[in-house]
């Protein structure tokens, strides 16, 4: 797969809720998505990573992109171990794994749009794109784009997951997360998915 999605790639555009899941994607090689807010296709060639208000300077715009590998569904205690006692612990979470991440040739910026959950768009609009609007695919295409999606649907066995069972240390694990105390931060009100 080339570093860049390719003109016909399938895209889905998500959120990174802060700059913890972009090293997360980075470092660990993959993206959560709660199965209960999940979209209904995530078999697509690329993920392009929103970057919301956590950002700062940063913040509301696309820079990066990475192929997606396959994906599992797994429990949120399983993937993040430092955290047995999140509320959410025992959901059930699409785990994608991912290729490298890749920073677009520039970013493509949000404009007016500033909340966003999940956007299909192809590798032709991402490559082209200037803003998050630039992203939505039109007339005759988003049909084209809509049977993709349905046929990519259909195909379960098109990616299937490779595991790889890393263990880390949980003290290490934290440190690179940015965990700063595995027990107590969620009565403070620090949720986050």
């Amino acid at each position: 797969m080339s570093p860049l999605p390719l003109s016909t790639s399938l895209i889905l555009v998500t959120i990174l809720p802060s700059p913890r899941d972009l090293e997360i994607a980075r470092v660990l090689g993959w993206y959560r998505i709660p199965l209960r807010t999940a979209p209904k296709v995530i078999a697509v060639d690329y993920l392009a990573f929103y970057q919301t208000a956590a950002f700062g300077e940063l913040k509301w715009k696309i820079e990066f992109v990475a192929p997606v590998l396959g994906h599992e569904l797994v429990s949120r205690a399983e993937l993040m171990r430092v955290e047995p006692d999140h509320p959410r612990a025992h959901e059930e979470y699409f785990k994608l794994q991912l290729g490298s991440l890749e920073r677009l040739p520039k970013p493509i910026l949000a404009q007016n749009w500033k909340r966003l959950t999940f956007l299909y768009t192809t590798g032709d609009y991402l490559l082209n794109a200037e803003t998050l609007n630039d992203l939505v695919v039109q007339s005759e295409e988003r049909k084209v784009l809509w049977q993709a999606l349905r046929e990519r649907a259909s195909q379960t066995q098109s990616y299937v997951a490779e595991s790889m069972e890393l263990e880390f240390d949980p003290v290490v694990l934290a440190t690179l997360l940015g965990v700063r105390e595995l027990e107590g931060r969620y009565e403070a009100g620090e949720v986050s998915d």
